[in-house]
């Protein structure tokens, strides 16, 4: 980019009547241009200049022609478009220009307008290649742990935690719901543990049987069962000196539980059909997206496993209960998948942050960043509204209809703004209505009012694409709108 503002192209030509018109054609749309008549100059002088562009004489007379340039330009800077030229169309010289990595070839002699589409594209892709690069060293210079830890009080609590047990070679458990980055925070310890220089070993408890789960585990010996035909090595001794990462480790079974306790206790355990201790010096890190208490109430939990893994504990909040995170976690995926997808970096609409901001992640960080996956894609925004909107209406309509607080193993959230079961509850016993049916309709319909109300809201009454992102007609809506009195509110 030159001084001036204009992208800078850098022309390379022997014939100087050539370069003046070059010169003349570049300023009238737009473009900076150097010429330069031999191409040693060119390539001499290409680092101080780093022009967006080349148009080059492929053909040129002197120690070095201009495919030779060519090669050297792309060996300082291979993303450079180069656009070459040649008046002589032998078909050998371009193809071995193309495979030096030239972007586009005119013949001369040429009009205008064969070189306006070839360099406007040249630039464009220059400047989406240079923006991706940027974003690129930008999210590599910004660590996960950081991005995950350092704008909320709540993950800042998390962080200190880490801190504090990273040193201590002692079992951690970490506790959260499905999503919350359980799995980023073991990485995380074992990052900043003794052990950072041997590999974290995962097991996931839940993705096999049992019997399966045991031989991933620990191994078995020749004979175990059928097909055995030699020993094999489990997970704990590829973790041996280093962290073992069991993740939801409430699925494992309680025979598993017995030979996971003694792994802890005694730093041994006996392979499938083994008759020698196996001895492995592990440092395990535990996750469970399950109340663990609740299973050791219930027997599906052994009580002295639990006492030992509990030993030091960090609990994950749900994204819902940070939501001052959502926004800048939109914002690192949105340039994340823009890297990834080779795309220009576009920010989310304020209407869909706004969006995102009121809904309650269920699914929490990773269901958004499934989203924002997504939301990449150009003219994806209206379907991920729709569906947001259709999920906060469910949501909406499970609180409103659920039983009172103390029949649920957790507390119901009920919509924004909506009347609560309870006072829904309490108005009809008050008006002498006993039938549960009546009171979940009215429920159902007091959450139908309300979304209805925040959508038309942020579409700023836009009817139209309000029931497109509701996911009716556009007749329906008018009379929902009319059915729940909100034509008045307009």
């Amino acid at each position: 980019m030159h001084l001036s503002g204009k992208p800078r192209v850098m022309v390379v030509d022997d014939d100087l009547s050539m370069c003046a018109f070059l010169e003349t054609f570049l300023d009238d749309h737009g473009y900076s241009a150097i010429t330069l008549s031999s191409a040693e100059e060119a390539v001499s002088r290409y680092d101080a200049e780093r022009p967006a562009a080349v148009i080059l004489d492929v053909v040129m007379p002197g120690r070095m022609d201009g495919l030779e340039a060519l090669a050297e330009f792309k060996r300082i800077d291979r993303d450079v478009p180069v656009i070459v030229l040649s008046g002589q169309g032998r078909t050998a010289t371009v193809v071995q220009a193309m495979k030096l990595g030239a972007t586009d070839f005119v013949s001369k002699p040429f009009d205008q307008i064969e070189l306006e589409a070839p360099l406007a594209h040249a630039l464009q892709q220059y400047r989406l290649t240079r923006e991706v690069a940027a974003l690129r060293e930008q999210l590599q210079s910004l660590s996960t742990h950081t991005m995950l830890f350092s704008h909320s009080a709540r993950m800042r609590e998390v962080q200190e935690s880490i801190g504090r047990v990273a040193d201590v070679d002692v079992p951690v458990l970490i506790c959260g719901e499905s999503g919350t980055g359980k799995e980023l925070v073991a990485r995380a310890l074992h990052g900043s543990s003794p052990r950072r220089d041997k590999p974290l070993v995962k097991v996931n408890c839940a993705a096999l049987p049992q019997d399966l789960l045991e031989c991933e585990l620990f191994g078995f010996e020749r004979g175990a069962f059928i097909g055995a035909m030699q020993d094999k090595p489990g997970k704990f001794e590829f973790a041996n000196h280093a962290t073992m990462f069991l993740d939801e480790i409430g699925a494992l079974g309680l025979a598993l539980q017995s030979k996971l306790l003694q792994v802890l206790d005694e730093g041994q355990f006996l392979r499938p059909a083994g008759n020698h201790a196996v001895r492995v010096d592990v440092r395990l890190v535990a996750a469970s997206n399950r109340d663990l208490e609740q299973a050791v109430a219930g027997g599906q939990f052994r009580e002295d496993l639990y006492a030992r893994l509990n030993l030091a504990r960090i609990d994950l909040p749900a994204l819902r209960d940070r939501r001052e995170e959502v926004a800048l976690l939109a914002e690192h995926f949105v340039k994340k998948y823009s890297v990834q997808c080779n795309m220009p970096y576009t920010a989310l609409s304020p209407d869909m942050m706004q969006l995102f901001m009121e809904y309650d992640w269920p699914g929490n960080v990773r269901e958004l960043e499934n989203v924002i996956r997504r939301a990449v894609v150009p003219g994806s925004e209206v379907s991920i509204r729709k569906e947001i909107a259709q999920n906060m209406a469910m949501a909406s309509q499970r609180a409103a209809t659920a039983p009172p607080t103390g029949l649920l193993l957790g507390p119901a959230s009920p919509a924004v703004g909506s009347p609560t079961p309870a006072a829904i509850a309490t108005a009809a016993a008050e008006a002498g209505r006993y039938s549960l049916k009546d009171i979940s309709r009215t429920a159902a319909r007091e959450a139908e009012r309300e979304l209805i109300f925040k959508m038309l809201q942020r579409t700023h009454w836009n009817r139209k694409e309000t029931a497109e992102i509701l996911g009716i007609s556009y007749k329906a809506l008018l009379y929902k709108i009319k059915e729940n009195g909100l034509d008045k509110a307009s």
